[in-house]
Order: C-alpha cells, then sequence, then structure tokens
C-alpha cells in the first residue's frame, strides 16, 4: 500500500526568459494554494492527500501543469478555481475532471 493514498506534483519549474515554464502562471502560489486547501480540508498527512513541488515535468507546451499518482493523471489549470475543482472531483471524489485534463 503506498504511503499517501494520492501524491500530488506541481511542476515549478522556471526556464530562461521568455520561455513557456510553469513559473510564468503563478504555480509557486497554486500549489500552496492547493496545500493549504488540503489541510484546511482535513485531508493531509499520511494515508491521506500531499501536494508536492516538482521540477519541471516536461509539459510546458501544454500550459501549467500538474500530475496526480497513483493514477498519473495530467492536468493544467488557469486559477485557484481550476484547483479547487480538481481537488473537489478527483482528490476528494475520485472523478477526473476531464475538461483539465492534459
Amino acid at each position: 500500500m503506498s504511503y499517501y493514498q494520492r501524491h500530488v506534483f506541481f511542476c515549478l519549474n522556471e526556464r530562461e526568459e521568455g520561455a513557456a515554464c510553469c513559473a510564468c502562471h503563478r504555480a509557486a502560489e497554486m500549489q500552496q494554494h492547493a496545500k493549504q486547501r488540503i489541510k484546511q480540508l482535513g485531508l493531509s498527512g499520511e494515508g491521506r492527500i500531499r501536494i508536492n513541488k516538482s521540477g519541471c515535468l516536461d509539459r510546458c507546451d501544454a500550459g501549467p501543469c500538474i500530475v496526480v499518482y497513483p493514477e498519473g493523471v495530467w492536468y493544467t489549470y488557469v486559477d485557484e478555481h481550476d484547483i479547487d475543482e480538481i481537488i473537489d472531483s478527483h482528490l476528494v471524489k475520485g472523478e477526473v475532471v476531464e475538461r483539465l485534463r492534459i
């Protein structure tokens, strides 16, 4: 059994000036939002959900990205509302958010 029920990685990579990267899309802010929201919902910790920072996940062409394990589902997002939808639908209910799926 996995240590976490779900493990979420936010790409926070920052590329050279002008190059597309997740950092250009408030990735660090979105990761912190997700981490705080999971804590507020009482879903963080062993056997539950872990929100992590990641280096480059090499999906820059798809916009800012996160990946949810163990399912291996990749998402993109625009703002906090998209992150909340991923949390509420996928992380809480186990339902993939198709409109945000890469």
